[in-house]
């Protein structure tokens, strides 16, 4: 019986990455995996799933997928969503009902919550709708684990305030544990190029 899957992380917690993993291992299996993003993400160019480690692979948008025939999607073993943050509640209903009508595996991967400890619509649906929940775990650089995602602008400082949604990776987000996203601290190694060192 397929299940909803919402696998959700801070910055920097490889959640692109594990998400080409389990594409790989499908296909190392001789089954063929579906991967999907919101067209709202395009820092990695057009129907390009690239995580931060250099791994790529092509990818089709959500709304791409919408327009396929149902019966097509049961050809795949799986369709893994990344940056799963990004969909709408009725972008997520359909994914439900891909799983219970269709019995098609979906796993997203993304965020639970904005740089203002928000959480994003899309992630509050799946913490709602999934079957199973599994946090990608990081941590922050005292070394505990980071549940937040840090938005900093040039000068180096912690943003509470502006649009949810502005695209960025190293250049614009680092994961914090809770007490030094509210003190709004990046560490003292911090560097403008968001590296960390």
């Amino acid at each position: 019986m397929a299940q909803l899957y919402f696998k959700y992380g801070a910055m920097g917690s490889s959640k692109t990455a594990n998400a080409l993993m389990t594409r790989f291992n499908y296909e190392e299996r001789g089954q063929e995996a579906l991967m999907v993003k919101p067209q709202i993400d395009t820092r990695d160019g057009e129907h390009i799933v690239r995580s931060r480690i250099g791994l790529t692979y092509p990818c089709i948008y959500f709304h791409e997928m919408r327009a396929m025939p149902e019966r097509e999607l049961t050809r795949y073993a799986c369709i893994i969503v990344d940056e799963a943050q990004f969909l709408s509640r009725e972008e997520i209903h359909y994914l439900v009902h891909l799983v219970d009508d269709w019995n098609i595996p979906v796993i997203c991967y993304g965020l639970r919550a904005d740089f203002k400890g928000e959480l994003f619509p899309g992630s509050c649906e799946l913490l709602v709708m999934a079957d199973k929940i599994e946090e990608v775990k990081t941590i922050c650089w005292c070394g505990k684990k980071a549940t937040c995602n840090a938005r900093f602008d040039e000068q180096g400082r912690v943003l509470k305030e502006g649009a949810q949604v502005v695209l960025g990776a190293n250049d614009k987000y680092i994961g914090l544990c809770r007490r030094h996203w509210m003190a709004g601290d990046l560490g003292p190694d911090f560097d403008l190029r968001g590296t960390g060192d």
